[in-house]
């Protein structure tokens, strides 16, 4: 591969950001677009549920020593049903772990990439950049895009959509699979009377999951996911109402809940790109498949996508973006991405009705699943890796 051979990378986001430090870092050029002014996601607080295997791929770049002192590890996860006595608990020492997760903000993040990926003149960032339309041929890629009222295009070997999904409709040859859930994930941030320890809390309830994750010295990043009629309204009661609704799901762990912060929602689906021809480009991240939140495996998954992505890049003796390429690097991801949305979906449909009977099946699963130590290192092992 020519190190003249330019990558286009459509998403400066973390996935598209990590894409373009994997190949500089093997000498390899790319040129990112981004819709957003650079650094503009810097002060994001969202939080992000980072596994293990994603603080390797950011200690191989050389930025975790710049994210740690921002990270919250997770040592501990505590899953339970509520009303039932089942229950599991996974520690990061019995895997011979440091942790089995990290919690880190969106902005912090960024931040630590978008300073990484100033230090190398072969990434080109152009920002404020809207694709507008992404093309394919025989023989290369062609991205148009929109900079401040100007059109202009990029012709590449390989273009790499990236930008969480929102260029899809427009790009010729690429369908998705859908399935709405029919629910919503409300996210913020609350304060508990104890401390977190180290603890992450994954809760079933009959009307859907939710997870506290530990985020900064004594708070929690909260999901909270349901039907949306039963979600919607959370967003409008007064903040000690909030709390009291949220202590009756959750139950006495960490003792009352002191105060919440601003309140989101956004709608939960499914959905999985279909396997189609199109040489010369491919889809990573958020843009291939979109996962529910409950087991945090989303984003990591296309932190995933990127590391496997830059190695067939770097290591193709053949054609780049060309047929064989290509198929290459997505059988090498299939398993990963759906092993990562079958058991997400697994997790949604088993821990989230009422069914008669369901519930006590669910409980002795839980309280099994504790005492079958192959079982949780597989999960671990899944969780951490996608292994």
């Amino acid at each position: 591969m020519h190190q003249s051979e330019n990558i286009v990378i459509v998403g400066g986001g973390p996935v598209g950001m990590v894409l373009s430090l994997l190949l500089a870092k093997k000498n390899i050029a790319s040129t990112l677009l981004e819709a957003r002014k650079q650094g503009a996601a810097n002060q994001d607080t969202r939080a992000l549920a980072l596994s293990f295997g994603t603080r390797k791929i950011l200690e191989k770049l050389g930025i975790w020593q710049a994210l740690a002192p921002h990270a919250t590890a997770i040592n501990t996860i505590h899953v339970s049903q509520k009303g039932s006595m089942g229950r599991s608990v996974l520690h990061a020492h019995d895997y011979n772990q440091e942790a089995l997760g990290y919690v880190l903000s969106y902005g912090a993040l960024c931040a630590a990439l978008n300073a990484e990926v100033m230090q190398f003149p072969m990434i080109q960032f152009i920002d404020e950049a809207q694709a507008e339309a992404i093309t394919h041929s025989a023989t290369c890629a062609t991205v148009r895009y929109n900079r401040h009222g100007e059109l202009s295009q990029l012709e590449s070997a390989l273009a790499v959509l990236a930008d969480g999904g929102r260029s899809l409709e427009e790009v010729p040859g690429l369908k998705r699979d859908t399935k709405e859930y029919g629910h919503d994930a409300l996210i913020t941030k609350v304060r508990a009377e104890l401390p977190h320890n180290n603890i992450a809390y994954e809760r079933f309830t009959a009307n859907g999951p939710m997870a506290l994750l530990p985020n900064g010295e004594r708070d929690f990043s909260l999901v909270w996911t349901g039907k949306k009629e039963l979600i919607a309204p959370l967003l409008s009661v007064s903040d000690t109402e909030f709390l009291t609704q949220f202590h009756a799901q959750f139950g006495d762990r960490v003792g009352r809940f002191l105060s919440v912060e601003k309140r989101m929602t956004f709608p939960l689906k499914l959905s999985q790109l279909q396997e189609g021809d199109t040489p010369h480009l491919v889809v990573i991240g958020n843009a291939a498949q979109t996962m529910h939140p409950v087991a945090g495996q989303g984003f990591n998954v296309g932190l995933r996508d990127a590391e496997v992505l830059a190695r067939h890049i770097a290591d193709t003796a053949i054609e780049l973006g060309g047929q064989a390429m290509l198929a290459a690097y997505r059988a090498n991801r299939k398993t990963d991405t759906k092993n990562g949305l079958l058991f997400t979906d697994f997790l949604v449909n088993i821990f989230s009705n009422d069914i008669l009977g369901i519930s006590a099946l669910r409980s002795a699963g839980l309280g099994l699943f504790d005492l079958v130590k192959p079982v949780k290192r597989h999960l671990v092992s899944k969780m951490s890796f996608g292994k």
